[in-house]
């Protein structure tokens, strides 16, 4: 389908950003695309067959998920925090989310528990079957679901920006196959939210996020060809 019938056709316009979006995350988790690669609005519009706003759109929302800066007169790079930055962020996720653990284990919402349980299958599920891509989406969608389960939405959206950063910079520098501890870490948590053990879920929060601070030493930045990194040769 041509530009021109994309922009025409509202479903395939959307699929397209929809695709763009999922291509470009997937990129960058399974090491394809590292921090500080440039993405070049006129490229992906070639790539995707879609027009320069549509481009923009998708990338105004890996912005605002922390995943792309967007820099002026310059234009669009996957996100490249500086260690002091990663420093600020995994020191300000210790602290929101200690206070997630604490809401939680204080209302104790059994079903949603139950829920999350089923996600860290899933996750397990995912690094088992080789899913790089599909197993660190499970690994952050676990820390925002469960903000949401605290039940302060503006909690919930400063966390879902600092997950995907820290996310991006995890990433960025595992090998895949390697450091799988996250959801043996995930159930830790939920096994003692389950049991009422607000001490021991805040001690495992703590730890599990000191392991990924420690995960999160950033590479040097490479070249890479945009259209094969995405994957659409």
């Amino acid at each position: 389908m041509t530009k021109s019938k994309i922009s025409e056709n509202p479903d395939a316009l959307a699929d397209a950003e929809s695709r763009m979006y999922a291509d470009i995350f997937d990129a960058v988790m399974e090491h394809r695309l590292p921090p500080k690669t440039k993405l070049t609005e006129q490229a992906l519009c070639e790539i995707y067959q879609i027009a320069r706003h549509n481009v923009r759109k998708v990338l105004a929302q890996l912005a605002n998920e922390g995943l792309v800066d967007l820099e002026p007169n310059r234009g669009a790079f996957i996100a490249s925090p500086t260690e002091k930055e990663a420093q600020d962020m995994f020191e300000l996720r210790q602290t929101l989310e200690r206070l997630v653990v604490q809401k939680v284990a204080d209302d104790k919402p059994m079903a949603e528990i139950k829920r999350l349980k089923d996600m860290v299958k899933k996750e397990r599920a995912a690094w088992l079957a080789g899913d790089r891509s599909a197993w660190i989406r499970l690994s952050a969608d676990f820390h925002v679901e469960l903000a949401q389960l605290a039940g302060n939405q503006l909690l919930t959206d400063m966390l879902r920006r600092l997950v995907s950063r820290t996310t991006l910079l995890i990433a960025s520098v595992d090998a895949p196959g390697k450091n799988a501890c996250s959801f043996d870490d995930h159930a830790g948590i939920l096994a003692k939210l389950e049991a009422g053990d607000k001490p021991g879920a805040l001690k495992c929060m703590a730890h599990h996020l000191d392991g990924c601070a420690h995960r999160s030493l950033m590479p040097e930045a490479e070249r890479f060809d945009l259209r094969g990194a995405l994957n659409r040769r």
